[in-house]
């Protein structure tokens, strides 16, 4: 019994052992994403005029201090070296895990409009691959662009399917854009380095227009909310927004489209900077000669979960929104999709008095959805991601699952006079909406929560059958 009993406790101990050195291994293995002298992370931003500039970061350890760019004109021929213009990049050191970085920035100005380009970073012999780009035109034109809701969780393992299976569906989109929460934890390299991963080499080619989320902001020792340390070193973003806000809250003009990014989070957070951003989004939505205008940040003036509610935000901004004639507002943060108009009930949706609002999910984070009045067409437990085509008349939006199916559709046409006429297409999509609770929430949910969500499933359906 003895044997038995000693065999049993070693047996015990040898399989804790392993396991913890499983966990470490892995955890060593899930975190390893050190940089080199080999230029890494290379992403592409808009800084100035989107058809007479690009701006690209990238990452190298603290060894390279002399860190530049080559461009050009694209070339088919191989032998074009000799044209190349050189940048010297603007490097700045960062302390991330105890640990020494180099992250080094280049603009390329004086560009042709609407004309391809190629460069390459790095120096000496370690340079990356070269990348192409188009600038944008200098004159009113369609454009594309890809949004992409909460990425966060499982970003390298599930929400890669995301991103790449929007570019492989939609190569030509202009730029993309990242309504918060990219990742979850806001100075975890790993996460950030798996984020550039799962992106990959079009996170160089196409630029990625990201504004923060809560989970891009952490509490310092003052307790105060503190943005990433990996933000502004790794973004090439505008920095034309409110004081305080640089490359956070900007706005950038693209073809016939002014586009606006907020910071709820920095909003919520400090009440000084929720006026900042209004005064500033006034000032910068009342007068611009654009065609149309496209606003983006993370909390949602009308969430998708009865647990939430952004009611102060709601109260700053919508009268704004509604007053400058917003067409189009993008969020993320409650993990479920829906889009929709906030209208009295009865009223004739085709003619909205204030934006489109949409809510939107990439990565596999989910939370259970409310079944509120506004939504004009929802999804639960889906990974979604978003194509929005714009040309002087019409903005086209189109959501996809990551299985690449036709989700959600429809069109903002707008006449001579500004106004707006919303035509619903998602009556002849093919697949149903996609409202059943997942697996997980049903066993969480008691009688009277499951009760609950199954009328306000109903009173939806009925709505919706009553349009």
């Amino acid at each position: 019994m003895y044997e038995t009993l000693l065999y049993k406790n070693c047996r015990f101990l040898l399989v804790t052992i392993f396991a913890f050195l499983f966990q470490v291994t892995f955890a060593q293995e899930n975190k390893n994403y050190p940089p080199s002298k080999f230029p890494d992370r290379i992403i592409m931003g808009l800084k100035g005029d989107p058809a007479t500039s690009r701006a690209v970061n990238w990452r190298t350890d603290e060894t390279v201090n002399n860190a530049i760019a080559e461009f050009q004109e694209a070339d088919p021929s191989p032998d074009f070296e000799k044209n190349t213009k050189l940048v010297t990049a603007k490097s700045q050191s960062v302390i991330l895990d105890n640990k020494e970085v180099r992250y080094h920035e280049v603009n390329f100005t004086d560009l042709k409009p609407a004309t391809q380009y190629m460069y390459r970073v790095g120096g000496g012999k370690r340079w990356s691959e070269w990348f192409h780009f188009t600038t944008a035109s200098d004159k009113p034109a369609p454009l594309s662009f890809l949004y992409f809701g909460d990425a966060q969780a499982d970003v390298r393992s599930l929400w890669s399917r995301a991103i790449r299976g929007a570019y492989s569906k939609f190569p030509k989109a202009d730029f993309i854009i990242h309504a918060g929460d990219l990742i979850n934890r806001a100075n975890e390299d790993y996460q950030w380095g798996e984020w550039f991963e799962a992106g990959g080499w079009l996170n160089g080619m196409v630029p990625a227009m990201s504004t923060p989320g809560n989970h891009e902001y952490f509490r310092g020792e003052n307790k105060k909310a503190q943005l990433s340390r990996h933000w502004r070193p790794q973004f090439a973003l505008p920095e034309n927004g409110p004081e305080g806000l640089s490359e956070t809250a900007y706005y950038f003009d693209y073809q016939g489209t002014r586009f606006i990014a907020m910071d709820s989070e920095a909003a919520f957070s400090d009440s000084l900077l929720m006026q900042d951003q209004t005064d500033w989004f006034e000032k910068t939505v009342k007068n611009h000669s654009m065609r149309w205008t496209v606003v983006i940040h993370h909390h949602p003036i009308y969430s998708t979960k009865l647990s939430r509610d952004n009611q102060l935000w709601r109260e700053k901004m919508e009268p704004l929104y509604k007053k400058y004639k917003v067409d189009v507002v993008l969020q993320g943060h409650d993990h479920s999709y829906a889009r929709g108009v906030n209208m009295p009930l009865g009223e004739n949706r085709k003619k909205p008095d204030g934006p489109v609002y949409v809510v939107s999910v990439s990565g596999p984070k989910m939370y259970d959805i409310g079944l509120q009045s506004w939504m004009d067409r929802a999804a639960s437990n889906t990974q979604l991601y978003q194509i929005v085509d714009i040309t002087d008349s019409t903005l086209a939006f189109k959501a996809y699952t990551v299985n690449g199916d036709l989700y959600d559709s429809f069109e903002l046409q707008k006449d001579e006079k500004g106004q707006n006429t919303l035509v619903e297409q998602s009556n002849i999509l093919q697949i149903q909406e996609r409202l059943e609770l997942p697996e997980r929430l049903q066993k969480r949910f008691n009688k009277k929560e499951m009760k609950e969500y199954n009328q306000r499933f109903l009173d939806y359906k009925a709505r919706k059958n009553n349009q």
